[in-house]
């Protein structure tokens, strides 16, 4: 099986990089474009067996599956470009979470699927969101996610869903850095504490409690349950971050929305879509 990859930058070269490196592909199984020749000169160098080209059209008409890493903005044009290169028996899979499957399969005769991946397949972890269109067959799923098993558990999820499970799974890992980077900066000022040492207790903490989350069977609430004792430290400066916190959330959401449906609406006009329909979303 061929795998191509258009577009190898930030996500593109990590999804290569961890599915070599996981054993799920071998380097001459690999295709890849991108409009930065320097970028596959790099992997090329890394992955001898790898196979580069100069022409998205090249790597689109040789692949079983393509994957799609480019900004959303950039998807008609490379439609246009590698539309008339694809088979009806090929998967393509956009990597990018506001293009539609309606979106693509307007414009080509492949099978469209959409996965959500996340930095954390770096570690062979997290997971990555999939949505499937109607043209995917049971095996071609079963394919993709097998695939994709060996860097991350797939999640199969519905489309109308794909921008707020993108927050936890894919912006998620920002947003609890963040938290964790203004905590450690605040421990340090205030104790004198090592940096390098409280980072390594934050790290070590957050992948403990991932583990309690996904494999101990506790729910959010069930741990700070059993950490937070009634009258006791914990419990104490938990109520302060539920006071600090109220509503930050909301507007987190409300941020990540707001902009997924600027795209969307982008999208729709490069695509001659004046709308997408919520039956269509909802497939």
């Amino acid at each position: 099986m061929k795998v191509g990859f258009i577009g190898t930058g930030s996500m593109g070269s990590l999804l290569i990089e961890a599915f070599l490196s996981s054993g799920a592909l071998e380097p001459q199984d690999v295709l890849a474009s991108n409009r930065s020749p320097h970028k596959l000169v790099q992997l090329e160098n890394r992955h001898p067996g790898l196979q580069v080209s100069g022409s998205n059209s090249v790597t689109a008409a040789r692949s079983d599956i393509v994957f799609l890493c480019v900004k959303p903005l950039e998807f008609k044009a490379l439609t246009d470009e590698i539309g008339p290169c694809l088979r009806s028996d090929q998967i393509v899979v956009s990597i990018t979470s506001p293009v539609q499957l309606v979106h693509l399969e307007s414009v080509l005769p492949s099978k469209i699927a959409k996965v959500i991946p996340s930095i954390t397949h770096r570690m062979k972890a997290g997971t990555s969101l999939c949505i499937f269109g109607d043209r995917l067959s049971h095996e071609d799923r079963l394919s993709l996610k097998h695939l994709l098993s060996f860097i991350s558990v797939p999640v199969e999820i519905s489309e109308s869903h794909t921008r707020i499970a993108s927050d936890f799974s894919s912006c998620g890992p920002a947003f609890l850095s963040y938290f964790i980077e203004a905590w450690i900066e605040a421990a340090v000022e205030a104790t004198g504490i090592d940096e390098a040492l409280v980072s390594t207790l934050a790290g070590e903490m957050l992948l403990g409690t991932g583990r309690l989350l996904t494999e101990g069977g506790f729910t959010p609430q069930e741990l700070q349950k059993r950490v937070a004792v009634p009258g006791g430290i914990t419990a104490e400066a938990l109520n302060h971050l539920r006071c600090s916190l109220e509503g930050v959330f909301e507007r987190l959401i409300t941020t990540t929305h707001n902009k997924y449906d600027e795209d969307l609406s982008k999208l729709d006009l490069l695509f001659g879509r004046k709308e997408i329909t919520q039956d269509l979303l909802d497939r």
